[in-house]
């Protein structure tokens, strides 16, 4: 019996390994550039017709790979938007829906944003999930100052007491947007001042993500002092059930506020009345409208007399109404006339 030892065993050939090796970086190397290509497919994407252009012209902004039908705003912004959107020309945005190919354009008129320059085309999501982008613009004749001094991150805001104040009144049982002001107390634990923050205010219900606004406070909060911020919050008209109001501070969360909003039965209250005076219109009208059409009939007789009596003599009056036919004047003439004269009796001759 002949023995197999592992010195017997044929080495494999350096060939196959140099083929093996070369196979997997050609692979490697088709599949980087597959990668990269998706990695920047990925995010909406937004360019401008022109790069500059003066007060009062247009420019066509197009974008790619957005959402198919959302609600977009584009603002034109000074400062590269850094103080949100108290730095952009508000009044002069415009909005568009994507199409169902995630794509838009849209002339968006050029107006001088609140601070100077650098500028940029803002474009965000109205509703949903939250998507962004910003094209460099420059607007002709507008101060370009250098951009503010990035902040060291010293500051540190947090929330010591917070509640909502406000009621609701007679317009909101009707249906008016519920309103609500947010008062919080907030404390700078870190180092440096916080000069005029901007705080994100959102409000969600049920299981729907927050929707967030930007909300300036006009103020300084000193390292180791505490301020009071109130921010005003408002939720869509007729809104009603369990909402949850929160507070934002960069890319921290401070406080949760529940706030139980009741029912508009003002708005049901109306819609029942309404229905209850069409109803009582369309009856009045159907029954004037049948009265109108139906045919007329002529008067009937009237029924003859229930006591036979004399007949009235030719050319005399119809009798008075306040006289009976037994008890009328002529009725009563007539019945002295006609009554019989009494009976004379002979008197007997053995009385005599």
């Amino acid at each position: 019996m002949k023995t197999c030892r592992y010195g017997d065993i044929p080495a494999r050939p350096p060939a196959v390994l140099t083929v093996l090796t070369v196979l997997a970086l050609v692979l490697l190397t088709l599949g980087a550039p597959l990668t990269g290509g998706a990695a920047a497919a990925e995010g909406p994407t937004a360019r401008v017709s022109e790069a500059e252009a003066g007060t009062g012209g247009t420019v066509t902004v197009t974008g790619a790979r957005w959402r198919p039908r959302a609600l977009l705003t584009l603002l034109i912004c000074g400062q590269n938007m850094i103080g949100g959107t108290n730095s952009c020309a508000n009044g002069d945005g415009r909005a568009v829906t994507v199409g169902a190919d995630g794509t838009f354009t849209t002339k968006l008129p050029v107006a001088e944003p609140p601070e100077p320059c650098p500028c940029v085309i803002h474009i965000a999501t109205v509703t949903g999930e939250a998507a962004a982008a910003d094209v460099t613009f420059k607007v002709a004749g507008h101060p370009v100052a250098p951009l503010p001094k990035e902040r060291s991150g010293g500051e540190r805001l947090s929330v010591l007491a917070a509640r909502l104040d406000g009621s609701s009144g007679l317009l909101t049982w009707f249906g008016a947007p519920p309103r609500r002001r947010l008062v919080v107390t907030v404390g700078n634990l870190g180092s440096t001042p916080a000069r005029d923050p901007v705080f994100e205010v959102g409000t969600s219900h049920g299981v729907f993500a927050p929707s967030w606004e930007e909300q300036r406070w006009r103020g300084t909060v000193q390292p180791g002092k505490k301020a009071r911020v109130e921010l005003d919050v408002e939720l869509s008209a007729g809104a009603h059930g369990d909402y949850l109001v929160s507070l934002r501070y960069g890319d921290k969360l401070l406080v949760e506020e529940p706030w139980a909003v009741g029912r508009p039965w003002g708005v049901a209250l109306f819609w029942v009345l309404l229905c209850v005076v069409v109803a009582a219109a369309v009856f009045r009208i159907g029954m004037a409208v049948v009265n109108k059409v139906r045919p007329r009939t002529a008067p009937a007789a009237p029924p003859p007399p229930s006591s036979p009596g004399p007949a009235p003599a030719s050319g005399t009056g119809p009798a008075l109404p306040w006289f009976t036919p037994d008890t009328s004047p002529e009725a009563r003439t007539h019945h002295q006339i006609s009554a019989p004269s009494e009976e004379i009796r002979p008197t007997p001759k053995g009385n005599t």
